[in-house]
């Protein structure tokens, strides 16, 4: 039944995930990177793919490959450059395909400036674009993490950092505190 309407190109593309870092390696250090993805979109658009979906590139540490973002708006070196990624877009374009980059908005590094300004104190502006809790309090007055809870990576939750004294969540890497999405600027 056609009601008129134009289906929306996400609902009715063919994609492709590419995990940058083994995907294709094109200055032979041993790690994938942008100008690989471009030497092989020829062979993907030749199978059929519309759109690209890659996994992060950002910059990070790598603790949790590329998934702990330490600044939303560079390229982790060992990708290439922003000159890299302009060229990669340029290039997919060119051949009448998409690219979707993944966007990791729940968590980020601990490396990242965001969280390194938002620990600096309890009145930072940047304080709530992370879910901060008081320590618990253990034996002999200590203060523990926030949560005793598991994550996916089988250690607790929590993590405290200071100053001042409490923490942070942590669902995935030891060294990716979770971000809120309730902030709105």
């Amino acid at each position: 039944m056609t009601t008129g309407t134009q289906v929306p190109w996400w609902k009715s593309t063919t994609v492709y995930q590419i995990y940058p870092r083994s995907f294709a390696d094109a200055n032979a250090d041993g790690i994938g990177d942008l100008r690989g993805i471009i030497g092989r979109l020829d062979y993907l658009h030749d199978l059929g793919v519309e759109t690209l979906w890659l996994s992060p590139v950002y910059q990070s540490p790598q603790a949790d490959f590329g998934y702990d973002v330490s600044g939303h708006y560079d390229i982790s070196p060992e990708y290439g450059s922003l000159e890299d990624c302009h060229h990669l877009i340029d290039e997919v374009h060119r051949r009448g395909m998409r690219v979707v980059f993944d966007m990791v908005l729940n968590h980020t590094s601990d490396q990242h400036p965001w969280f390194l300004e938002s620990r600096g104190s309890r009145t930072n502006p940047r304080r709530d674009f992370y879910i901060w809790r008081d320590g618990q309090k253990r034996r002999r007055g200590r203060s523990g993490p926030p949560t005793t809870g598991a994550r996916c990576w089988g250690r607790m939750a929590g993590s405290t950092t200071r100053p001042p004294i409490s923490g942070t969540g942590r669902a995935f890497c030891p060294s990716s505190p979770t971000s809120t999405t309730a902030t709105r600027r």
